[in-house]
Formats: structure tokens, C-alpha cells, sequence
């Protein structure tokens, strides 16, 4: 009788305790809500995990943590912090593997670091947890557009425009990707595929700058030399720094035999700009309209 005794006495402390813990898990939970409430990610976190560590089967506890990563993570990228970022929305996508949210604000940060393929897989990742979820893809869009300039820099043509196309295809609003997939063409020489695309950053952005400047580069090559050089003063007056924009104009002036104002132009080149491309073309432009370079 009295070992029944004990063990009762036993299994009635054991619930006890378990209750408490319970109890003080979810006083734990309630503080971590409120620290959520007051956007004070580190003691909710805390919260949420002391919450977790007294009861490990509390589901809510670690969603809301998941929740509170994701919240911390979002916070850093706003600061720009994108390292700290990547590694709280990671910690986030490991909690819960079905949070959309993590995998679309680690995307962000990706692609602000320029790691444009893991932002691409982050950001689809996205789109198939939670295919409602609006800003991720305009998100994806922005990271093709990212990939397919960073590839119209490197000169890979072909592979820019099937990055742009899909970045226009998500997002047909998206000034920047009609004017780097317009870039492409013109890298292609597909001058007439190039200015519709042109057109089309003009229109939806009219004061984007680089668009005009690429848009008299294709007239330049279809050798409309009087319309590139209105293009190009529109570049240049939109952004006087565009160094690109004056090699350009002075190309044009050149064809038109118009040496002085070609020579200005190419001198400006080498004021504006230290890219050993521009810069050559420049000095060798300022050779054949019978200038010599001062810089």
C-alpha cells in the first residue's frame, strides 16, 4: 500500500511539473508576442526559444520563432546588413521549410549581394510554398533583370536576353530590363529589336537616362547618325556623368565630319571615366578626328 502510495504521489508531481512548465512556456510565448508587437526581435527571440526550451513539443512556439527570424532577418536588410540578414532567414527556412516569406526576404538579400542564382532559387522557392504571394514576384523579376545586366556586362548576349525576357514576363512594368534587354541587342546588332525594347523604357520610365543613350547607340549602328545625336543629348542632359552616352555622340559627330564637337566629346570621356574601354576608344577617337589628347 504504501509503495502504491509513492508512485502515485510520483506521477502527481511528475504532472505538476509538467504543468508548470507548460504554464511557464506559454508565459514565455506571451512575452515573446509582445515583444513581436513592439518589433523587438532579440528579446523575442529569446522568448520563443526559452518557451521551446522548457516545453520542446510547443509547435506555436517554434513557428512564432520562425516568425521572429524572419522578422530579425527583414530588419537587417533594411539596415543593408545583408549577411546578418541571410543568416537569420536561414536559421528561419530551417525552423519552418514552409514559411514563404523567409525564403522570399533571404531572396531579396541574395540578390542585393549579387548572388543573383541563389536569390532566383530562393525566390521560386517562394512562389511554389505560397503562389498568392505578390512581392515575391515582383521580386524574381528584379533578380532576372539583376542577372541578365550583369550579363549584358560581361557580353553574353544570349543568355542576358532569355534572363530579361523572363524578368518582362513577370513584370511588364519593369523599365530597367526593356533597356538592358535592349542593351543585348544592341550587343547582338539586332538594332531592330533593340529600339522597340528602348522605346518601351522610354515610356515607362522617360527619365531614364542609360535608355536614351542605348537607344542612339542602335541608331548609330543603323547609321541615323542625326537621331542618335538627339537621343544621346537627352542622355546627357538626364545624367551628365554618363560617360558612355558622350563616346557615343562623339562616334556620331565623327560620321557627320563634325570633328571639333567629336573631340569634345572624347576629351570628356576621359574627364568622366577610368574604364580602360571607354577610355581607349576615346583616345583612339581623338586620334582620327585629327585631335590630341590632353589627359
Amino acid at each position: 500500500m504504501r509503495n502504491r502510495l509513492i508512485v502515485v504521489l510520483l506521477a502527481c508531481t511528475a504532472l505538476l511539473t509538467a504543468a508548470c512548465a507548460a504554464s511557464s512556456a506559454q508565459e514565455h510565448i506571451s512575452r515573446g508576442d509582445t515583444y513581436t508587437g513592439e518589433e523587438e526581435w532579440d528579446e523575442a527571440i529569446m522568448e520563443y526559444e526559452k518557451a521551446i526550451e522548457l516545453d520542446p513539443s510547443l509547435t506555436e512556439a517554434h513557428n512564432k520563432l520562425a516568425w521572429a527570424y524572419s522578422n530579425r532577418g527583414c530588419a537587417h536588410s533594411h539596415k543593408e546588413q545583408w549577411d546578418l540578414a541571410i543568416a537569420d532567414l536561414t536559421e528561419a527556412t530551417e525552423l519552418d521549410p514552409e514559411l514563404a516569406e523567409a525564403y522570399n526576404n533571404r531572396g531579396w538579400a541574395y540578390n542585393m549581394k549579387g548572388q543573383h542564382d541563389l536569390a532566383i532559387a530562393d525566390l521560386n522557392k517562394a512562389i511554389e510554398l505560397d503562389p498568392q504571394l505578390s512581392i515575391a514576384y515582383e521580386n524574381l523579376a528584379v533578380a532576372y533583370n539583376e542577372r541578365g545586366r550583369a550579363r549584358d556586362q560581361n557580353k553574353q548576349w544570349d543568355l542576358a536576353i532569355a534572363d530579361l525576357t523572363k524578368a518582362i514576363e513577370l513584370n511588364p512594368e519593369l523599365a530597367a530590363a526593356y533597356n538592358n534587354r535592349g542593351w543585348a541587342y544592341d550587343g547582338k546588332r539586332q538594332y531592330d529589336l533593340a529600339i522597340p525594347d528602348l522605346d518601351k523604357a522610354i515610356e515607362l520610365d522617360p527619365e531614364l537616362a542609360e535608355a536614351y543613350s542605348n537607344r542612339g547607340w542602335a541608331y548609330y549602328g543603323k547609321k541615323e547618325y542625326n537621331l542618335a545625336i538627339a537621343d544621346l543629348d537627352k542622355a546627357i542632359a538626364l545624367d551628365p556623368e554618363l560617360a558612355v552616352a558622350y563616346i557615343n555622340r562623339g562616334l556620331s559627330y565623327y560620321q557627320k565630319k563634325m570633328m571639333d564637337m567629336a573631340i569634345a566629346d572624347f576629351e570628356k570621356v576621359l574627364e568622366l571615366s577610368n574604364d580602360p574601354e571607354l577610355t581607349a576608344a576615346a583616345r583612339e577617337g581623338i586620334a582620327l578626328s585629327g585631335g590630341k589628347s590632353t589627359q
